[in-house]
């Protein structure tokens, strides 16, 4: 199988979700930092699709019991406020066209399983999103985003942290790659799609019971409490 026909899987199995129910609210960028590219063995970015069904509210709870092996990772995010399409959008488009920047926490899993994972297996299975938890937004994209630190807490113990810039190198840059790449089949981003950006840090083993958060100096703290 090619990552061409793994993405034709993804969006085909999405699209049965839909007819369920489901609605799509946009995209995950997947392995973008170096820490991600290494736990893995995957050497390129991914993306997959966001349903609300993988919206874990503030004040909700995550039972785990219902997933395979749940690893955690925290992320900067972005709500758009326009259309972005074009293969060739540059950065500043791009970072014109975003409405509100937040922190996010990603669950990640896999029908494959996370070891030995392939990228067609990845794309496949729409990039290993499995739930989302978003932090309070700000709005615009914030200055030297790429300098944001990341710190992320497991029962209130520092866990993991990470910088913006561990993010293909500015997470403005993830919306440019996932526009690129969504170019590429004649789609593109839509006013309001929310885009996880990508993990700062290598991904955590999430178990009942845990409560996870991440924060930074200039936004808005995302937790998650597994059950």
């Amino acid at each position: 199988m090619t990552v061409e026909d793994a993405y034709e899987v993804q969006w085909y199995g999405a699209a049965l979700r839909v007819r369920e129910g489901a609605r799509v609210i946009g995209h995950k960028v997947g392995l973008t930092s170096a820490a991600m590219q290494e736990q893995f063995g995957i050497g390129e970015p991914d993306s997959g699709l966001l349903l609300d069904r993988m919206v874990v509210g503030p004040g909700e709870e995550l039972p785990v019991g219902g997933l395979l092996a749940p690893r955690v990772e925290a992320e900067i995010a972005f709500r758009l406020g326009a259309d972005v399409r074009g293969g060739e959008t540059g950065e500043e488009a791009v970072r014109n066209a975003v409405a509100e920047t937040f922190l996010a926490l990603e669950v990640i899993d896999s029908r494959y399983g996370l070891s030995a994972l392939t990228l067609a297996d990845s794309v496949a299975d729409n990039a290993a999103c499995a739930r989302i938890a978003l932090g309070r937004p700000v709005a615009g994209v914030p200055e030297g985003l790429a300098g944001e630190f990341l710190t992320v807490r497991v029962d209130g113990a520092v866990a993991a942290s990470g910088y913006g810039r561990e993010v293909l190198g500015d997470p403005v840059r993830s919306l440019c790659w996932l526009v690129r790449r969504l170019g590429s089949v004649g789609a593109g981003l839509r006013a309001g799609d929310v885009v996880l950006a990508g993990a700062v840090h290598a991904s955590l083993a999430l178990d009942a019971g845990q409560r996870v958060t991440v924060s930074s100096p200039r936004l808005g703290e995302a937790v998650l409490h597994a059950v």
